[in-house]
């Protein structure tokens, strides 16, 4: 904060004692200009009016006020000083608009794509959401869960496009599943009642008149089935690491994506797999196994999941996040959200279980 105003002093003095043929008053433009670097716009003009006001101090005491040369001199120093001022003014309102922009990204984050509970029903759950703009919190990827009487439901997926439009395809898509998923219907008839609110919906690929989808993946946990069933719907399928071993959950062709279910007369095939304690499922978007490096290779996801058999949910996407993010130098080009699930039962209360001894 004190260095304008030093160099104001030190120049000053150093052009006072030297002749008047030796022009050092231009130098004074420093000030204001290293001002602008770190403060705002009242103290930069209040450090451009000390640096104009002490060349005109040092020339009137030179008595070189009314110079042409001197003069034309001052005018400069002015005239970029004022530069300067209207640069951080401007400045100022861009970095005001950005941090307004910031606050409702991160408001609109939280009520349409909320972190995942850490625990739901008898599942130990962890969510992440990486942003491939560095100024947006949220895209087109989306997750969410949901419970019924004896099950929990999860689902994520990948709104075709970027921009609005996708955050409010998104946003559509998050409302049908949680005004439905709720209800005991089966998982095909979810993935159709899906189909239909992408495939009806007046606004859905209204920016450019594209039609536009989702893939998604669809999955639904019995509290005591020890199984997972699956519907994909066009997107990765999850990724089951039991034992240090990892395995792709698509028994099944997948089925078109949420929005183009004509093509398969809205039928969803269902499979079901084992989900035994101390197993972990990991749902991606494609913007996990798509990111690239500096080279243009591929994230090796499944590789790299091996590694972190030991891990809980929440430690899986923590290295997951870091992994990825050195993977592409810290900026990804798509939009990435993965969910790490563990069958975890809470541990039955000893007197709980020594009543249910014979006897």
């Amino acid at each position: 904060m004190a260095s304008p105003f030093v160099l104001i002093a030190l120049i000053s003095l150093a052009d006072a004692l030297t002749p008047p043929y030796v022009e050092l008053g231009p130098l004074l433009m420093a000030a204001p200009a290293v001002t602008a670097a770190f403060a705002g716009f009242r103290l930069t003009a209040l450090v451009s009016v000390l640096a104009v006001g002490a060349r005109l101090a040092v020339a009137s005491l030179q008595h070189t006020v009314g110079v042409s040369s001197r003069d034309g001199e001052i005018a400069a120093l002015a005239a970029g000083a004022i530069v300067v001022v209207v640069f951080t003014a401007v400045r100022d309102r861009h970095r005001r608009v950005l941090s307004q922009v910031r606050s409702v990204s991160e408001a609109a984050q939280k009520v349409l794509l909320r972190p995942l509970p850490d625990r739901i029903g008898p599942l130990t759950v962890a969510s992440v959401y990486l942003a491939a703009e560095a100024e947006a919190q949220i895209g087109g990827d989306l997750y969410a869960a949901a419970r019924t009487h004896t099950s929990t439901r999860l689902l994520i997926g990948d709104v075709r496009g970027k921009g609005l439009a996708a955050v409010g395809d998104a946003a559509m898509l998050l409302g049908s599943f949680y005004g439905f998923a709720h209800r005991q219907e089966t998982l095909p008839a979810l993935a159709a009642h899906l189909d239909g609110s992408v495939r009806w919906d007046p606004h859905t690929g209204e920016d450019n008149g594209e039609e536009r989808f989702v893939t998604a993946v669809l999955l639904d946990f019995p509290d005591h089935g020890r199984c997972v069933h699956v519907v994909n719907c066009g997107h990765p399928p999850p990724l089951m690491l039991r034992r240090g071993t990892v395995v792709q959950l698509n028994r099944s062709p997948s089925a078109p994506p949420l929005g183009l279910g004509e093509f398969n007369g809205g039928q969803y095939a269902l499979d079901k797999f084992a989900f035994e304690e101390g197993d972990l499922l990991l749902l991606y978007t494609d913007g996990v196994v798509e990111a690239r490096d500096e080279s243009g290779a591929f994230y090796l996801l499944t590789e790299r999941l091996a590694a972190w058999g030991d891990c809980t949910p929440d430690d899986v996407l923590q290295c997951l996040r870091g992994d990825l993010l050195a993977h592409v130098g810290g900026r990804l080009a798509d939009d990435a959200a993965a969910i790490a699930v563990m069958y975890a039962p809470p541990p039955r209360h000893p007197s709980a279980a020594q009543g249910a001894q014979p006897g």
